[in-house]
């Protein structure tokens, strides 16, 4: 699911035109991959051992030192697991948004048109049906949105925030 903005962005646009969007999938995706090889034992190459990565102790409150707990063979070993996994998952997502790339191409004008859609905008336009919201800019169901553009929403008017018109 991680890789999903990240082959989005290269089925539509190119894979020459990919911004830096996908970073924290990436990162997330990198970091769930690490912790199914190395805490949950989800490789057959390195079995059901937890292994310690390099962990930082703190000394004194102020300075840390580094221990090393795993053998530089090992700590390869990770790697190309880790990679592995993720080359996997990148693969399946661009298996899964290639074989349903009419339904990528209407989400990807949907989100240029309205920036976010909740679940329910999204079956609306993967069925061909129109979006009706009260504001252009608002969601129907702001729970359950796939933001686009990183910006906070407005606040909006409430017993916690009244509105300018409170204000006089």
């Amino acid at each position: 699911m991680a890789m999903g903005g990240r082959v989005a962005e290269e089925l539509i646009f190119g894979a020459d035109k990919v911004s830096n969007g996908a970073s924290g999938d990436i990162k997330m995706a990198t970091d769930q991959a690490r912790r199914m090889v190395t805490e949950w034992g989800m490789s057959e190459a390195l079995g059901m051992i937890a292994y310690g990565d390099n962990s930082q102790e703190v000394f004194l409150g102020h300075s840390v030192t580094q221990s090393k707990h795993l053998s530089e063979e090992t700590a390869r070993l990770i790697d190309i697991e880790i990679r592995r996994i993720i080359d996997e998952a990148y693969a399946r997502a661009k298996q899964i948004l290639s074989e349903n790339i009419d339904e990528l191409h209407l989400l990807a004008k949907g989100l240029l048109e309205h920036e976010t859609l909740s679940g329910d905008e999204i079956r609306l336009i993967i069925r061909g049906e129109p979006i009706v919201r009260n504001r252009p800019d608002e969601p129907t169901n702001p729970r359950g949105s796939v933001p686009s553009s990183g910006r906070p929403a407005a606040p909006r008017p409430g017993p916690l925030n009244p509105g300018p018109a409170a204000a006089t």
